[in-house]
């Protein structure tokens, strides 16, 4: 009899469950992104929201939580409700290089996140300032072995995805740059078209309308082959052979969200990716969708935490 019972709760709180992903949302949902406005990672968001948006019949609001490499928009999504309402979305570092670049981190990737979808991926492109006198990255590299530490490069915040981008081609190179953090990418950017700093491996999606307005210039990129958006731009791979390095955009939900609304998060999101209209959207920035499962999704990104941990302890980037 009692084991009667325990089955009929399990069966109900199953359809409780399947009824709850149905009827959600009924309510705005909230994307936490923890850089500031003009970065990858906002343009990434905000263009899949609008997809969502319609699909779902519910307004998403864009919440940008900057500082820390990521670490103070993570530590506010980990700590919100469970209930579906609000989604984290990171790049790839701050659920895979920050718990081994900051020794006190307010949040725990792998204990606080579940995995929803990686979203879109993209390479990086070394920018330099408009009237910088870097025509090619042999210029760079040249000027940087002349006067080694005299050269700085920006980013969007220690242990976040530009920052190592660029210290993976400060270390291919084996040149002597000073970093320069930000709070974000935009931030970063604007910096560097200022002259504040001499250049910035960046995100290609945050970059290229710099690029083309003329305020930033483009030495090459960070892919094996050169970019569509910037077809003249040589990979860094020409001059640096074998080098290459991509980022990645994604959406985890705080642990405890329940299967089923991770799972239409997954679905819906998949669709829109899918669609004609948003490949396009997304590739004018120079975006791949991905949209992989959320247990593919999980396994990558254990994967790529065990690697940016080699990379992190080889080249002592830590914040104490």
């Amino acid at each position: 009899m009692k084991s009667w019972r325990l089955v009929a709760a399990a069966a109900a709180i199953l359809v409780c469950a399947s009824a709850q992903a149905q009827s959600w949302p009924q309510k705005p949902v909230r994307f936490i992104v923890p850089f500031p406005p003009g970065g990858a990672t906002d343009i990434s968001a905000r263009l899949l929201s609008q997809q969502l948006t319609e699909m779902w019949g519910q307004t998403i609001v864009i919440e940008n939580r900057g500082g820390a490499g990521g670490g103070v928009g993570a530590a506010e999504a980990a700590k919100a409700d469970p209930d579906g309402y609000t989604l984290f979305f990171p790049s790839g570092s701050v659920v895979t290089a920050n718990q081994h670049v900051y020794a006190r981190l307010n949040y725990d990737p792998e204990k606080d996140f579940v995995p929803i979808t990686n979203v879109v991926t993209g390479p990086q492109v070394l920018v330099v300032p408009a009237n910088s006198p870097f025509k090619t990255v042999k210029d760079l590299i040249a000027a940087a072995n002349a006067q080694p530490g005299k050269l700085t490069f920006g980013h969007a915040g220690i242990g976040s995805q530009t920052h190592l981008a660029a210290e993976n081609f400060v270390n291919t190179a084996k040149i002597n740059a000073v970093a320069v953090p930000y709070r974000g990418e935009g931030p970063a950017l604007t910096g560097l078209v200022g002259g504040e700093t001499s250049f910035a491996v960046t995100n290609l999606a945050a970059a290229v309308g710099h690029v083309n307005s003329g305020r930033l210039r483009a030495l090459g990129v960070t892919s094996k082959v050169s970019a569509p958006q910037l077809p003249a731009v040589p990979p860094i791979a020409n001059t640096l052979p074998g080098f290459e390095n991509a980022g990645w955009f994604g959406l985890v939900a705080p642990t405890g969200t329940s299967k089923e609304i991770i799972d239409k998060v997954y679905r819906d999101t998949k669709k829109a990716l899918e669609s004609t209209q948003m490949k396009a959207r997304f590739y004018a920035q120079g975006l791949t969708p991905v949209g992989n499962s959320p247990e593919e999704m999980g396994r990558a990104m254990k994967e790529e935490s065990a690697l940016w941990a080699r990379v992190v302890r080889e080249r002592k980037i830590q914040v104490k």
